[in-house]
């Protein structure tokens, strides 16, 4: 049982020597004065050592006390950490569920998704924010591409959009419609940016394989932008084909090699701080969502 309660017994003991009384430490901890001297006391008992030199006016450290202080210090830095955890859970959970969305992925996906949430979970509030980025501390749960390996949050992936090549048809009408994928290399290539600087675009129908080589005419980390620029007939982009799904059956857009796949675009993830791992309003909304976006995503899925 002593060895139970020793935490809060060292973290009482450094509470005394930091403010230098029994009182004050009482005071800051919230408990009564006998129950610090209590604890202190017992921590003595256990230990074998007498810890604090105690007078009418003021306390002072033996030499057994200075070296037990650091250790009674990191206790109650992590309690007090625990609390400031707990805290901020608390607080979070007594308001809406802060979403923040990536918006090119919000607009188009999780737009349609915010009624249909509200409607199944009316007694969950949302407050949405789309935006490329945002601090930590102001969202419950954010959702973007990629993945991450941060062990302070929980990384949940909903689905890896499939790509697809498509162009307008002013643009094909004038510069040909590629037949193979070595055609690609003669023409305006609009693609996401690669953090390898290297452009190699793999291809694949049924047992073939291909790779090429290109030299892009835009590389950018926005989908929306590159959606945009392929639209204007720039060039043949490389895009998440849910953003593409209205310019096809418009005829807007058309495809390009159509029957080769390629590789999927950077997974979208839904992430939320571990501490949030146990609150009931996120797992039902990231599940809802999962559940949701995944057959979404699926080219079928027109």
């Amino acid at each position: 049982m002593a060895q139970f309660w020793a935490g809060a017994q060292l973290a009482a003991f450094a509470k005394v020597v930091d403010l230098n009384g029994f009182s004050a430490a009482a005071r800051a901890l919230g408990v009564p004065k006998a129950a610090v001297s209590r604890a202190v006391a017992e921590l003595e008992g256990d230990l074998g050592l007498r810890l604090l030199e105690r007078t009418t006016r003021r306390i002072a450290l033996t030499p057994a006390g200075r070296l037990v202080y650091p250790h009674g210090a990191r206790v109650l830095e992590e309690i007090e950490t625990v609390r400031a955890h707990a805290a901020r859970l608390n607080q979070r959970r007594e308001g809406p569920l802060r979403v923040m969305a990536d918006p090119t992925y919000g607009r188009v996906l999780l737009a349609p998704l915010v009624p249909r949430f509200l409607e199944r979970f009316p007694q969950i509030p949302l407050d949405v924010v789309l935006a490329a980025e945002a601090a930590t501390d102001r969202w419950d749960v954010s959702i973007r591409p990629g993945e991450t390996r941060d062990p302070a949050v929980v990384c949940r992936v909903l689905g890896a959009p499939p790509a697809i090549l498509c162009a307008t048809p002013a643009y094909l009408e004038a510069r040909g419609v590629p037949q193979r994928p070595e055609a690609l290399a003669a023409h305006d290539v609009l693609m996401p940016e690669s953090p390898k600087r290297d452009y190699r675009l793999e291809l694949a129908r049924a047992s073939q394989r291909a790779e090429v080589r290109l030299m892009p005419k835009l590389a950018v980390n926005d989908p929306a932008v590159l959606h945009a620029a392929t639209a204007a007939g720039l060039g043949i982009g490389l895009l998440p084909e849910f953003l593409c799904r209205q310019g096809l059956a418009t005829g807007k857009l058309r495809r390009v090699l159509a029957e080769w796949s390629l590789p999927p675009a950077a997974a979208l993830c839904a992430v939320y701080s571990a501490d949030l791992a146990t609150d009931e309003r996120v797992s039902q909304f990231v599940d809802f969502l999962a559940a949701s976006v995944i057959p979404a995503l699926a080219i079928d899925a027109r």
